[in-house]
């Protein structure tokens, strides 16, 4: 499953704005306060709207009034337009308004169209708790096919009807997009939480913070030799002198992250080394997870990074991708952005306290600089993308 564009509307500093014809890597950039953090946030909300309901997702942010967009009522808005698995263009439309004081799913829509005239299947259709979905989602597409539809009511009028409904096998796109969301990764990368002894444990995917590296690093060793192997290799040719990375059991039973420095007889453990060995290896153990998690969002990759070693991070996440993850990244660094493709790239503007979103392949001066050989990175910083500044 690929998402194909983003609408969002009445959230913050978004009144009105769309991520459209989205790669499989997107790399936005923008100043400080444009609302690089803010579009991220999307991603979350709608992972902890899932997990819990929008009431709690919104109290998280300080409540309605100050989630919602600076003079506006709303609803709140979010559309996402992906690519199921049978290739077919879906649409998931969620919009949450206040009742009095609280907030609740006012309008949840899932739905397809048959065609370019056809008239759309509204799979999931649902408001404040009630609603009704399709139950013969294998007929969609036939001809002469007539929806049958069965009446739900939800007993959380701020729950999300994918939610319960993504739990049947007779609705397989609804769960497949409930698992989508649910896949999610939204990385909050702290290097404090990934340098300590940690608990000794079984985990398969790296955490948001995370505080999970020497498990991971564990898993694979264990599991997925190959993977591990390669990771070792990826982190001898970014950071010169690292020849050898173990997880190495305590007494107490924790573990710990051992690096081997070829000039020295004992390896180090993880709080004596840089803090870019440190994040080079955790992005190399998320990247190369053998089950590539269907959306990954990093904000600001760069920090801690020697500049030399961007352009092949991006091709790293580049790969990622293609391995069936879709990959968003925000980022300051214009030598990181000289590794991206120019339709990789958006940029965000603000004016009059709102956010607008640009695709930088739309601009016909950025495209004929690119074919003469010009990097996105370098037109950046000469100023070409316009309203967009460095910081």
């Amino acid at each position: 499953m690929q998402i194909e564009a983003i609408e969002i509307r009445n959230y913050r500093l978004f009144r009105g704005a769309t991520l459209r014809d989205l790669p499989r890597l997107a790399v936005v950039v923008g100043a400080n306060g444009s609302g690089k953090t803010t579009l991220f946030d999307v991603f979350s909300f709608l992972k902890e709207s899932l997990a819990h309901n929008v009431a709690q997702a919104v109290s998280r942010r300080g409540g309605f009034g100050e989630l919602v967009s600076r003079g506006e009522k709303g609803p709140i808005g979010i559309t996402v337009k992906f690519r199921e698995s049978g290739g077919r263009l879906a649409t998931y439309r969620l919009d949450i308004a206040d009742d009095r004081g609280v907030p609740v799913v006012e309008r949840e829509v899932l739905k397809f169209r048959r065609g370019q005239k056809g008239k759309p299947w509204h799979f999931v259709n649902f408001s404040r708790g009630h609603g009704t979905a399709i139950t013969n989602e294998a007929a969609y597409g036939r001809e002469g096919a007539i929806e049958e539809r069965r009446e739900y009511v939800l007993d959380d009028p701020s729950g999300l009807a994918i939610k319960g409904l993504g739990q049947f096998k007779e609705f397989r796109v609804v769960a497949e997009f409930r698992n989508l969301i649910e896949n999610w990764h939204i990385s909050d990368f702290h290097i404090t939480d990934a340098r300590p002894s940690a608990e000794a444990g079984y985990a398969e995917h790296l955490s948001s913070r995370g505080d999970n590296v020497a498990q991971v690093a564990q898993f694979l060793y264990e599991r997925h030799r190959e993977r591990f192997e390669r990771v070792l290799e990826v982190m001898k040719q970014r950071v010169p002198g690292v020849n050898r990375v173990e997880a190495k059991p305590t007494e107490d039973g924790r573990l710990v992250l051992r690096f081997q420095d070829g000039s020295f007889k004992d390896p180090f453990i993880a709080r004596y080394v840089s803090d870019g060995t440190i994040k080079m290896f955790a992005y190399l153990v998320l990247l190369y997870d053998p089950k590539p998690h269907p959306l990954l969002a990093i904000e600001e990759p760069e920090n801690q990074l020697y500049p030399e070693l961007l352009h092949e991070l991006v091709e790293e996440f580049r790969d990622y991708a293609r391995r069936g993850g879709q990959v968003f990244v925000s980022t300051h660094s214009p030598d990181f952005l000289n590794g991206a493709q120019l339709d990789e790239v958006y940029w965000l503007t603000k004016q009059d306290g709102f956010t607008t979103i640009h695709r930088a392949s739309d601009s016909e001066t950025l495209r004929n600089l690119t074919a003469e050989g010009d990097l996105p990175g370098a037109l950046w910083r000469q100023g070409l993308f316009e309203g967009a500044g460095l910081r």
